[in-house]
């Protein structure tokens, strides 16, 4: 009997949520995303030696000073890593900018234009490749300015449906809302420690804004992200994209039970609201709604500080490796 995993692969587009190439040539998925803290795992393997090597290499050619030669140092690294998963999967590999820049919307995008440079030096077409934002205001906006540049994005760090409005409306190609994080919010707030995949609410965050999405006509792909388990990732088959972990792409690799399709957008009905939904969402009432959401607000401040630590551990692994 076919695995669960290839049963999903039906209904939804499989993304693995990993920089660890022996996973990515193992579950054949159609696309793989980065982030700093998957990239730092990535330095610590063997495998990747050679391209801290030309990482640091490069940043000692164009830095000025050891700060500005860490920063080319992992912008290169990464890319080396994003290089090595395109000749991998036949669609794109995310990447994901310094998330000290989350509310910075110039740096942003100019970082975002000198990762895809880094990328077509060495022979990769941006149309192979995503650049990951935060989903703050500043980085929407800056999402919004790279789409009409040509450079297509995935908007990350998303809890709110705020959020997911204001992304839709700036024309970003992919957001990734988080599943795992939002049920630990809540978790934490009511004291269980579990809820049935069916009443998760990072689940229910998920197929609210696929549905929404669907319903009003938006054009950007929806991709789950950040599950903790299983049963998150099976309710939510049908979903347009689901990112996940090398561990959970083995349990469903492993498991035969049927999969059934959970969301499917031929079954909405379909209007033009999207145009009022996100005409509500000018800065001062994106600002209101996320103030008034507690958990989109602490997740999304918890996960660029989490990131942010990752981008500086990653730097400090680059520099001792340069003095080894």
């Amino acid at each position: 009997m076919t695995n669960q995993l290839e049963q999903l692969k039906k209904y939804t587009t499989v993304v693995a949520d990993t920089g660890d190439i022996e996973a990515i040539k193992r579950y054949q998925p159609q696309d793989a995303t980065t982030n700093p803290t998957l990239l730092l795992k990535a330095a610590a393997l063997p495998a990747y030696e050679k391209h801290l090597r030309q990482a640091i290499e490069f940043g000692k050619i164009h830095g000025r000073g050891s700060t500005d030669m860490l920063h080319h140092a992992t912008d290169k690294f990464s890319v080396l890593i994003g290089k090595e998963i395109v000749q991998l999967v036949p669609g794109r590999v995310s990447t994901e900018v310094d998330a000290r820049l989350s509310f910075n919307t110039k740096g942003t995008i100019e970082k975002a234009q000198r990762l895809i440079d880094l990328y077509q030096q060495i022979g990769v077409e941006k149309e192979r490749v995503l650049i990951k934002v935060a989903s703050t205001w500043e980085g929407i906006r800056a999402a919004e300015k790279l789409e009409r540049l040509g450079i297509q994005t995935n908007l990350t760090l998303l809890f709110g449906f705020s959020q997911a409005i204001a992304c839709a409306d700036a024309g970003a190609y992919l957001i990734s809302p988080f599943v795992g994080r939002i049920m630990d919010w809540h978790k934490k707030q009511t004291g269980r420690e579990s809820f049935p995949a069916n009443e998760d609410p990072g689940v229910q965050s998920v197929a609210r804004i696929f549905n929404v999405y669907k319903s009003c006509n938006y054009n950007t792909i929806v991709m789950g992200a950040s599950f903790r388990n299983v049963g998150q990732i099976l309710e939510l088959s049908g979903c347009d994209r689901l990112t996940i972990a090398p561990t959970l792409l083995a349990e469903l690799e492993a498991s035969t039970d049927p999969v059934e399709q959970k969301l499917c957008a031929d079954q909405l009905d379909k209007n033009q609201n999207g145009a009022s939904l996100a005409d509500s969402l000018a800065e001062k009432s994106f600002r209101w709604a996320m103030n008034e959401d507690a958990m989109a607000t602490e997740k999304l401040a918890e996960g660029i500080r989490l990131f942010a630590a990752d981008q500086v551990k990653l730097e400090e692994t680059l520099a001792a490796f340069a003095k080894a």
